[in-house]
C-alpha cells in the first residue's frame, strides 16, 4: 500500500468572495490585515476556522457586530 501525499492549500472567505492565500507563511490573522487594505471592513473582523473542504483549509473573515457610539 502506497502513501499519497496531497498539498494542502489555505483559501480565505470574505461576503462569499474566495481570497487566495497570499503566503503560507502568514497567519490567518496576518492575511486579514494584509486583505483589510482592499476591504476596510476586515480591519475589525474575526478570522473562524479552518474547515477542512478537499484538500483545502477554509477560513471565514466574519464582520465584527457591534453598536455605533
Amino acid at each position: 500500500m502506497a502513501i499519497e501525499v496531497k498539498k494542502i492549500t489555505r483559501v480565505f472567505k470574505y461576503n462569499g468572495v474566495s481570497l487566495p492565500d497570499p503566503s503560507p507563511d502568514m497567519s490567518p490573522e496576518d492575511v486579514r490585515d494584509l486583505y483589510s487594505a482592499t476591504y476596510a471592513e476586515l480591519a475589525t473582523a474575526s478570522v473562524e476556522g479552518p474547515e477542512t473542504k478537499g484538500n483545502q483549509l477554509v477560513y471565514s473573515f466574519r464582520k465584527a457586530v457591534g453598536t455605533k457610539g
